[in-house]
């Protein structure tokens, strides 16, 4: 009778550091491929706003994913946009995208945001089933959102409902 054995791994996340953007963009390359890749410009941008969130998976010294939430202001209140959230295919299935998720929502609730949303490929299932294990609700659906005439779904999570809930504060890195 063999034993199984579950091997555990160990997972940093911290926030984005300058250093960090070309293994970012190794990801970003790796998961998408053209027209549906970001522009590396654009990442930049992002990972450098002072209005916006990167949060970075580390396992074993080696970025294994990241995630962008922006943020700004309306007349509601901040309202924050999720960019992007990638894993490397050779660490998905560990919670990464939910930690990575959990993340940019402390992050946009420390930004003030009620509200958060984001665009999700109609076809991309697991995505989904991520959002509305998170508390997202669909909101409506853009045609021909992405490149290659792909529909898009829209999901909204309002922070304010469930803020005084998740009042841990995440340091940093862990």
């Amino acid at each position: 009778m063999g034993r199984k054995f579950r091997y555990i791994f160990l997972v940093r996340y911290r926030l984005c550091q300058p250093g960090d953007f070309e293994s970012l963009y190794a990801i970003e390359e790796a998961c998408f491929k053209p027209p549906l890749r970001f522009p590396r410009s654009y990442i930049r941008r992002l990972a450098s706003s002072a209005a916006a969130a990167t949060w970075v998976a580390e396992d074993n010294g080696r970025i294994a994913g990241f995630a962008i939430v922006e943020w700004s202001s309306h007349a509601c209140g901040a309202v924050a946009y999720i960019q992007t959230i990638e894993v490397d295919r050779r660490h998905r299935e560990r919670g990464i995208g939910s930690e990575l998720l959990r993340r940019m929502e402390f992050s946009a609730r420390q930004a003030g945001a009620v509200l958060i949303w984001l665009h999700v490929e109609a076809e991309n299932g697991k995505a989904i089933r991520l959002y509305e294990r998170h508390g997202y609700r669909l909101e409506g659906k853009e045609e021909n959102y992405y490149a290659q005439s792909r529909d898009a779904l829209l999901y909204v999570k309002r922070l304010s409902e469930d803020a005084d809930r998740n009042r841990t504060a995440f340091s940093g890195s862990t």
